[in-house]
């Protein structure tokens, strides 16, 4: 196989996982519609897929499979991020009685990489889903360390203030912007070198004092940038 038919491919099998993402549970017609593949080739590239775990099939039907989502977990911005914030943030919760986050910013959205709950949490989040805007408490708290010209966007027109004034608390709120009945208290988690790498935030409902969970939540964060250190 030359090296162009086997981009080829790859960009088909490519196209057809993020047409599931979209469609949820689809069949080969409509999933070829959307990537602009012949049939047969779709049905190839999925049957394919599915052999190696990456999509299920049921009853001529296709959705992402088990495959993908255990590479999914693999990926992280920072090497050892993962771990190294595993123990801080069931230690968080356990504090804090708050369901508690860690994000990062990617592509303009907000990227949870885990969380954690307690089982009487007043605002547990969706399981199946793990992306949200940017606007998000922990996805302001990250952009306001961008690089000029790599921030999310569109901005607001008071973005500069308000990016200014998170670099100097060193924290982000979100007071019912995303989800009604949910505020958030987010603070950035830096690698060893000093430069934000992800978010620590925690979800709780209205009326809470947000301030002060983002005092508990930096001590968290500096949890984290130890043990990235001690990697």
């Amino acid at each position: 196989m030359s090296g162009a038919a086997g981009r080829g491919v790859l960009e088909g099998a490519f196209a057809l996982l993020y047409a599931m993402e979209q469609e949820q549970d689809a069949g080969v017609t409509a999933l070829a519609e959307v990537c602009g593949l012949p049939k047969t080739t779709a049905y190839r590239l999925l049957d394919q897929l599915a052999e190696l775990g990456a999509v299920e099939r049921s009853a001529g039907r296709y959705r992402i499979g088990p495959g993908m989502f255990r590479l999914g977990q693999g990926w992280q911005p920072h090497p050892g991020l993962r771990p190294a914030a595993r123990r801080p943030l069931r230690r968080l919760t356990a504090v804090t009685g708050a369901t508690v986050a860690l994000a990062v910013l990617h592509r303009g959205q907000t990227l949870l990489l885990d969380w954690t709950a307690p089982a009487d949490a007043p605002c547990a989040l969706p399981e199946d889903r793990p992306v949200w805007p940017w606007y998000t408490a922990a996805g302001k708290v990250l952009a306001a360390w961008t690089r000029p010209g790599q921030a999310p966007g569109p901005l607001p027109r008071a973005w500069p203030q308000e990016a200014a004034r998170i670099r100097e608390t060193g924290a982000a709120y979100d007071r019912e912007e995303v989800l009604e009945g949910v505020c958030c208290a987010a603070v950035p988690v830096t690698a060893p070198n000093g430069v934000p790498v992800a978010a620590l935030c925690l979800l709780t409902g209205p009326g809470h004092h947000l301030e002060r969970l983002a005092d508990t939540a930096r001590r968290a964060a500096s949890a984290v940038t130890a043990g990235l250190g001690r990697r």
